[in-house]
Parts: C-alpha cells; structure tokens; sequence
C-alpha cells in the first residue's frame, strides 16, 4: 500500500496535538522538565506493550541492536527530549497553535538533514510542497500588529529551535530503524521506540532524581493525566516510526505540518484562542502544500 505511510503520519500527527495540549496543561503543575519527562516515563510501559504484542504477533526474534543503530537512537532520544522542552517552553509565552506553526519549520530543516545524513533525495516536487507549507507556516506564526498577544522574540527563538532539533530526532530515528536487522518494519520500528523511551526516561529520572526530586514526586501524585499523556505520546511515537519506516523523513514530516491546522481547531476548542485572517491564509498554504506532496 503506498499511502500506508500518509495514514501512518496523519494519524500520528492528531496524537501529537492531543499529547501537546495534554503537556501544555501540566506544564502549569510540573515545568517544562516535568512535563516533558511525562510523555517519556509514562509512555514507556505502552512502548513496552506495543512491542510484546508485535513481537507475538509476527513470531520474529528480538532485533540485535547493531552500535550504528543504537548511535542513531541515542542521538534522537537525546535531541527529542531537548526539543520538547523548547517546545513547552515556548507554548508558556504563546498560544498553543502560534507555537505549533513555529516548530514546524522543522520541515524544511529534515530535509536538508535528510540529505545529507541517509541520502533521502529531495526532488523538485518534494521541495515545492516544503516551501509552499513552510511559507504558509511562517503566516502563521507571523508577529500580530494588533490583539492581546504581541509578538515576542523569545517564543519564536524557542519554537524554531525546536523544530530543528526536532528534524535531528526525526533523522535519528529514521536512521535507527533502517540498521535493523529485521524483515518486518513493524518490528524495526517498535523496537526503536521502545529503545528510545527507555533511554529518555532513564535520562530524565536520573536529572530529576538528582536535580528536583519534588518534581518527580509530582509527576507520579498526577498520574492520571499523566498516564492519558504517555499512552497518546507512545502512540503517537509508534505512528511516526511506522512512517519512517515506509517513506523519508521529509515526506514525512512535510505531511505532518496538517498538525498546524488540527492545533487550531484544538486551540479555538480547547484554549479559546482566536485565528487571525493572516493565519488563516498560512493554514490554507500548509494545506496546498500538503496536497501537492501527496500528488508529488
């Protein structure tokens, strides 16, 4: 199926603006480190799930973790943790959706890594599609000269570091599922997330532990929503690798700017933040572009 991997990444785009509005509000009990310990500590026992049941399911062994593959995950694990909290950081100062379209110049960054670290190529029409919705992702996130959220540098700092090291994550672990040893990428790409999710939990815990063990403590007193945010990140997490199985990272994470107008529908339900018509015209453009990557 050749969609298989526009399903895949459709579906893991929606978890992750639920898992972001998710962390968005514990961001306010927690910090920025606690909240994105979350997605990592609470996720792994789903990680672990998802593996058990595949490796039931498909009767193939363990994959053997090559160093080049474990490299990969390391790099990704390390640069995912790093990028969600700049992510949260920065929603602490803008609306959820404004932040959202910031991180997502990802795109035209996982592109370039692309290229030069798995030679995924980048082809005329595949470069089009990033630069119509990265355009209409700059609308988007462009500074309001009127309303009650002026523009602020920090913020937008925040949101574009983000979403480049987003793009080395991506790129990570894209990488770690291609060196595995394995003829199922259903199995290559759990394993790596489950791989990845005990790494960042391992980091995160040990930080907290050492660092600011009340907020460990808090983390585990809101478990509820806490185990809400760790299924939907691990979920969104196995959809993504299960794209970049399939299909370059670029693709991938060109189709995944339909995040940017979903946060939106999100942000006017959820937080009760309004859409400039600017924005509006940069969500229409994220969508054309979309659709031209679709049709590439």
């Amino acid at each position: 199926m050749p969609w298989l991997w526009a399903i895949f990444t459709v579906i893991a785009a929606a978890g992750q603006v639920l898992r972001n509005a998710q962390q968005k509000e514990l961001t306010a009990s927690l910090g920025t480190v606690g909240a994105t310990h979350v997605r990592f500590l609470f996720g792994l026992p789903f990680g672990l799930l998802f593996l058990t049941i595949v490796l039931t399911a498909t009767g193939l062994p363990l994959p053997h973790l090559s160093s080049t593959a474990l490299a990969w995950t390391v790099t990704a694990a390390l640069a995912q943790i790093g990028a969600t909290a700049l992510l949260l950081a920065a929603m602490r100062d803008r609306s959820f959706v404004v932040v959202t379209a910031y991180a997502k110049t990802e795109a035209m960054q996982v592109a370039v890594f692309g290229l030069l670290f798995l030679g995924d190529r980048v082809t005329l029409s595949l470069a089009a599609a990033i630069a119509i919705a990265t355009i209409g992702v700059l609308l988007v996130s462009w500074p309001r000269s009127t309303g009650s959220e002026p523009f602020t540098s920090k913020p937008a700092l925040l949101g574009i570091a983000s979403g480049g090291i987003f793009a080395i994550a991506a790129i990570g672990f894209r990488g770690g599922i291609r060196a595995l040893d394995t003829p199922s990428f259903v199995l290559a790409a759990t394993t790596i997330l489950a791989l990845g999710l005990l790494i960042q939990t391992i980091v995160l815990s040990a930080y907290l532990l050492i660092r600011d063990r009340e907020t460990l403590f808090a983390i585990f007193r809101l478990w509820r929503p806490s185990l809400l945010a760790g299924f939907t990140g691990a979920f969104a997490s196995q959809m993504w690798y299960l794209a970049f199985a399939l299909e370059t990272a670029a693709k991938v994470r060109t189709l995944a700017l339909i995040e940017v107008p979903m946060a939106q529908v999100l942000s006017r339900n959820l937080f009760k933040q309004t859409l400039a018509s600017r924005e509006a015209v940069g969500i229409a453009l994220i969508v054309g572009g979309v659709i031209l990557l679709l049709n590439a």
